[in-house]
């Protein structure tokens, strides 16, 4: 019976991918927290997950990314909607997000190792 990596190391590489993405918008939105006008975005882990478990076939399905503006609980006067503490705080649980989906992933390599060498 063949395994495949996608097989076997589940969808933790597509989290940590996801993870990745939403660390680049959340800085972008972070660099951007003085800039008039501008529109805070960010990633819904749950839409893009059942994006890529929704899909059939034999094949992976490619990861659909596509950011939506946040709604800002304060309006600004300059038209801003980014945040700094939201945007702060929703980057720190993003980046402890990415170490955990880092984390199971190392486990699986591990695991895959040991099965390897017979352990």
């Amino acid at each position: 019976m063949a395994i495949t990596f996608d097989d076997a190391l589940g969808i933790h590489p597509d989290a940590l991918n996801f993870r990745v993405q939403r660390t680049k918008v959340l800085a972008s939105n972070l660099a951007n927290v003085d800039t008039p006008g501008y529109l805070a975005r960010d990633l819904s882990f749950n839409t893009v997950m059942s994006g890529l478990n929704s899909a059939s076939g034999h094949q992976k399905p490619e990861m659909q990314i596509s950011a939506q503006y946040a709604v800002p609980y304060q309006n600004s006067t300059t038209g801003n909607t980014v945040e700094l503490g939201v945007e702060q705080a929703k980057f720190t649980q993003n980046n402890m997000d990415f170490q955990t989906s880092l984390t199971f992933l190392n486990m699986k390599f591990s695991g895959l190792a040991k099965a390897i060498e017979g352990r």
